[in-house]
């Protein structure tokens, strides 16, 4: 996704509220823009929080957001701005991160999002390994966010894009090239008819 936040809108209520709508985890890869007044957890001085003041351009931002029922603590955002002498600053996002200007994100989403929590403990290790062997019950219940547990959904199966090129490719088998072939109604789009 390239997401565009608006000048005078908090970054991470935006996309939190976007993962929310949308059930679906967000991973921001990237970010450009400015923002301004930026509260951050410094990461050499652990518990320091520090507030810039003014406004600052943004050299990286990099988190995730995860929908409802995951907890607040599995979101967060780390950016790295710098300031009108160049100073380099940058931590852990505290608080809202409120845009100056336009800022466009690069962002990945994915349906099916689940919060593990990790070792996995004893009794929950055997039951993934009889379910996996075919020996468990397949009783219903939820894990940790709600998602049916013993039962294992392909996550291509709620993203309509997911099989788009093998569709592609099986509609074009029949031709003798193995390559992909524009349909002959749209070739007028793109230019001359095909001889």
């Amino acid at each position: 996704h390239v997401m565009e936040v608006a000048a005078g809108c908090d970054i991470q209520e935006s996309v939190s509220d976007f993962a929310t709508r949308r059930q679906r985890g967000v991973c921001i890869l990237s970010g450009t823009g400015t923002v301004a007044d930026v509260t951050i957890r410094r990461p050499e001085a652990p518990g320091a929080v520090l507030t810039l003041h003014g406004r600052f351009d943004i050299l990286t931002l990099s988190g995730s957001f995860l929908p409802p029922p995951a907890p607040q603590s599995a979101s967060a955002l780390t950016i790295y701005i710098a300031g009108g002498q160049g100073r380099v600053m940058g931590g852990a996002v505290v608080g809202p991160l409120m845009t100056s200007g336009p800022v466009v994100l690069m962002a990945a989403s994915f349906g099916n999002a689940a919060y593990e929590r990790l070792p996995l403990e004893e009794a929950e290790e055997e039951e993934e390994e009889e379910n996996r062997s075919g020996g468990g019950s397949g009783a219903g219940g939820l894990n940790r966010i709600g998602s049916p547990v013993g039962q294992w959904q392909d996550p291509r199966s709620s993203d309509p894009n997911a099989n788009l090129l093998q569709n592609l490719l099986n509609s074009s088998s029949s031709s003798t090239t193995s390559s992909c072939q524009i349909p002959s109604e749209a070739s007028s789009y793109w230019g001359r008819p095909a001889p």
